[in-house]
Parts: structure tokens; C-alpha cells; sequence
């Protein structure tokens, strides 16, 4: 239970009052707390970057905003959490990249999938303009050319997570990758070299490259290009479909149908 006389100084932590006036019976007191070490322009928020504040600046905290009505609407707190540099528990649910205490950034946690790193729901159907948008911001914070002034071993955490940004956005950006991450989170073996058993599939295969290779010129080749497009764009809906359904049976046979048109479209592109 917290006292309602609140103690507070530049030692004190923003967690610790933030958890003082969401808990704290007189909640003015608290309030009035928080802001003579937390000053704010608007009105009912707190802009996690302060304007004013006895603790250093940390450039690569992200633009939060927390709601006094409403303290629930805090990310989720990361779980087992404990910043090598300063010791600090997790705040953020931000925290497996850089700790939100002394800013220092973190080592790669591959218990963190692609999706969480970029903030969105594990499925099919993402918005790539919002996963762009991620990519570039976690960029501009963990570049290693943005760290030179950090320790080595700091130097090397900022290039080893770039790295895993990088890794990350592709995966999730190009729709077959994401189709087999995804299959591959839930437990399904993808085997992408896998020989054709389908009898149906062996002969649609076979008479698409024998029409590339027929092929001649550009725009039969774009003409064929279009049509394994649109089979690809078919298949891959009917992967979104299974995914969201959990009809599992008919995630690797999508899968499978994108990954041979996706070698055919490629084909295609070497002749052009």
C-alpha cells in the first residue's frame, strides 16, 4: 500500500511515481508530485520524452502517450527482463531492444518474434505501409553508425539487433516469407525443396516452363508473368483463409502452390 505522502527526488524513479499515482489515495498529492518532477504541456497525458526532467534524455524512448484515466493503456510489460548495463526490470514492452532506464540497447532476444519487434498482431494480413514505417524508425535509433560513441560491447548489440531488423522487415514485407515464418511459428515444417507428389500440380508445373520456354518474346513472357501473378495472389489469400481459420491442413498446400509459381514468375524474370 502506497503511503500518501510521496517522497521525491532525482533518484526516483518515473516508474515507481507513475505506480504512485495510479495506486496513491489522494490522488492530487500524487498528481502534484509527478509534475514537479514531470512537467507537461497538455492537459491529462504525459509525453514519455519530457520536456523538462533531473534524468538524462534517452533519444531513442518512444513517442508514448499515457492517459491518467486509464494507466492500463501502458504496453505490456516485457517478462524476465533485466537490462545488462543498469540492472533495471522491464517497463516497456519495447524493452528487448533497448532498456528504457539508461537507454542502453540490448542483446538480441530471439525468444521475440518478427511480428513483435514491429509492434504488430501475428497474422497474414498486415499493413505494409505500418511495417515500413517500424522499419525505418527502429533504423534511425539502433544503426550502428548512430552508436560510434557507445561502448564496443554496445556497438556490437546496436549491429547484431540491426541486423535482426533488417532480417525481420524482409521476412515479414515479401508474402511467401511471411507465409512460411508464420507456418513455422504454429509448429508447421515447410520444406521448400520438398519434390512435387501432386499429380495435378507436377503437370501444371511442367506446362508452365514448357510455355516459358516457348516463349520468345517480351510480351508473351509478361503475359505469362501476369497469369502465374495472379495464380500467386490466389493462393496466397487462400493461405490467409486457412491461417485465420486454424485449418492447418491447407496452410502447407498454399504455401506449396506459392512457392512453385513464385520459382516460375522468377524464371520468367532471368529470360527478360
Amino acid at each position: 500500500m502506497w503511503k500518501k505522502s510521496l517522497r521525491v527526488s532525482a533518484e526516483t524513479s518515473p516508474s515507481l511515481l507513475l505506480r504512485a499515482v495510479s495506486s496513491s489515495s489522494s490522488s492530487s498529492l500524487a498528481l502534484h508530485r509527478f509534475r514537479e518532477f514531470y512537467p507537461f504541456r497538455s492537459v491529462g497525458t504525459i509525453p514519455a520524452q519530457r520536456n523538462v526532467s533531473p534524468f538524462r534524455e534517452c533519444s531513442i524512448l518512444p513517442a508514448l502517450e499515457i492517459n491518467f484515466k486509464s494507466f492500463c493503456s501502458q504496453p505490456k510489460l516485457a517478462e524476465n527482463f533485466r537490462c545488462w548495463n543498469c540492472g533495471a526490470g522491464a517497463e516497456y514492452a519495447t524493452a528487448f531492444m533497448f532498456c528504457h532506464t539508461c537507454c542502453s540497447i540490448q542483446p538480441v532476444d530471439e525468444s521475440v518474434d518478427y511480428f513483435r519487434i514491429f509492434g504488430l498482431r501475428r497474422e497474414y494480413g498486415i499493413e505494409l505501409e505500418e511495417l515500413e514505417k517500424m522499419y525505418k524508425d527502429w533504423q534511425k535509433k539502433i544503426h550502428p553508425d548512430l552508436v560510434h560513441s557507445k561502448s564496443q560491447r554496445e556497438r556490437d548489440y546496436a549491429a547484431a539487433q540491426s541486423a535482426r531488423v533488417i532480417g525481420s522487415y524482409y521476412t515479414l514485407a515479401d508474402p511467401l516469407s511471411r507465409a512460411i515464418y508464420l507456418a513455422k511459428l504454429e509448429g508447421l515444417a515447410v520444406d521448400e525443396e520438398e519434390r512435387i507428389t501432386d499429380p495435378e500440380l507436377l503437370a501444371e508445373i511442367m506446362e508452365i516452363r514448357e510455355t516459358i520456354d516457348e516463349a520468345e518474346d517480351t510480351p508473351s513472357l509478361n503475359a505469362i508473368r501476369g497469369q502465374l501473378q495472379e495464380k500467386f495472389q490466389f493462393w496466397s489469400s487462400s493461405f490467409k483463409v486457412a491461417f485465420d481459420m486454424k485449418t492447418h491442413e491447407d496452410v502447407i498446400p498454399s504455401i506449396r502452390r506459392m512457392i512453385y509459381y513464385r520459382r516460375a514468375i522468377e524464371e520468367i524474370v532471368k529470360k527478360l
